[in-house]
């Protein structure tokens, strides 16, 4: 059987930020390694300002490395312009924040179609809209399409921000801390229902955490302690 492809590479991922007038220099990611599989999962966990979320948002191209390399199906990030990286984001990066960020006078499907208005031909607005019906049923939603963020329970909002997240198909979804506002009940659901996408959709999930039973539901878990990844437990 082939091996499946990587998806996601760092290398030599460097990240730091120079003195200012209130603050040192500082030095938050000190050599990243991660290679990420298609279709694989993993958790990222670390202590309050380890550099959790500085990681992701360099490798969602939010932000951008001192130095190193992140490579994408084999495309160096580092090397894009910004209008570049833009449409790369939209297409293949899907991302689900602690915060739904679902816009308030929307309803449910249209904050899930939010993504797919760039524009494009009618047909394409019609698959897009299928997917996400389809979707938001898979997700315990279809009674909800008309409801607005206000009337869901917060359980029910990060849920519609997963779909959203997930509707232009992207190879990549990235989730910061996506549990970290939810009670436990609603915790458990989100995690066991983050994994089950993650095989259903055959996307790679990477999921930046400080809850242990979210990080456990992943394939691999890795701890982010003095700027580098390792084996979370690995005191090396």
């Amino acid at each position: 059987m082939a091996e499946p492809d990587v998806l996601l590479e760092l290398s030599g991922v460097e990240k730091s930020y120079e003195a200012t007038a209130d603050s040192a220099a500082t030095q938050v990611l000190s050599g990243v390694d991660l290679r990420l599989l298609a279709g694989e999962s993993a958790a990222v966990v670390g202590a309050s300002g380890s550099g959790k979320s500085t990681l992701l948002n360099i490798i969602g191209t939010l932000d951008r490395p001192s130095a190193g390399r992140v490579l994408l199906a084999g495309r160096d990030l580092t090397a894009l312009n910004e209008q570049e990286l833009a449409a790369l984001r939209s297409r293949e990066i899907g991302f689900i924040f602690q915060l739904h960020h679902l816009l308030p006078q929307c309803t449910v499907l249209e904050n899930v179609l939010v993504p797919t208005l760039a524009g494009g031909p009618a047909q394409r607005r019609e698959k897009a809209e299928a997917r996400a019906r389809r979707l938001l049923d898979r997700v315990g939603l279809s009674q909800r399409l008309s409801y607005r963020p206000g009337q869901l329970s917060g359980g029910e909002r990060q849920r519609a921000a997963v779909v959203r997240a997930l509707i232009n198909e992207p190879k990549l979804l990235l989730a910061d801390e996506p549990t970290g506002a939810l009670d436990r009940a609603a915790s458990e659901n989100l995690a066991r229902l983050l994994v089950e996408l993650n095989r259903e959709e055959g996307v790679a999930l990477l999921v930046i955490t400080h809850a242990l039973p979210l990080a456990r539901e992943m394939s691999r878990v890795l701890e982010l302690r003095d700027g580098r990844l390792a084996p979370a437990g690995d005191g090396s």
